[in-house]
């Protein structure tokens, strides 16, 4: 199991306490400094079965100077999120746990990191 935080999140400190209390065994990525490529996020994304948009932070500074809210949110333009996600990964939703099944959930709640651990 992996968890991609920004430890400035109180999302990612929240869901971290959750899996330190459950005596998870899990690796910490900070994906803003250990950056994903775009095929790491390709594979996240299908973990998720969600697409690149479902995961981007629209309301972040950058997103609005690259004016993500406006693009279009079909088939033809993932690989233009997918490379927004990986130059800028502070556009990407957090926190991110890759279960042992092969499946990821985006952590943001309690339920959802107990799903994680579940799996």
């Amino acid at each position: 199991m992996e968890i991609w935080i920004n430890p400035a999140c109180s999302k990612c400190r929240g869901a971290v306490d959750l899996l330190d209390a459950e005596g998870a065994e899990y690796t910490v990525r900070r994906y803003l400094e250990d950056v994903p490529s775009p095929d790491e996020i390709r594979d996240v994304l299908g973990r998720l079965g969600l697409d690149p948009w479902d995961i981007a932070r629209t309301q972040e500074p950058v997103a609005r100077e690259l004016g993500v809210k406006e693009w279009p949110r079909e088939t033809g333009s993932r690989e233009r999120w997918i490379a927004a996600l990986s130059e800028h990964p502070e556009l990407i939703q957090r926190p991110i746990i890759t279960a042992q099944d092969g499946s990821a959930v985006v952590a943001r709640t309690d339920e959802a990191v107990r799903d994680a651990l579940g799996r």
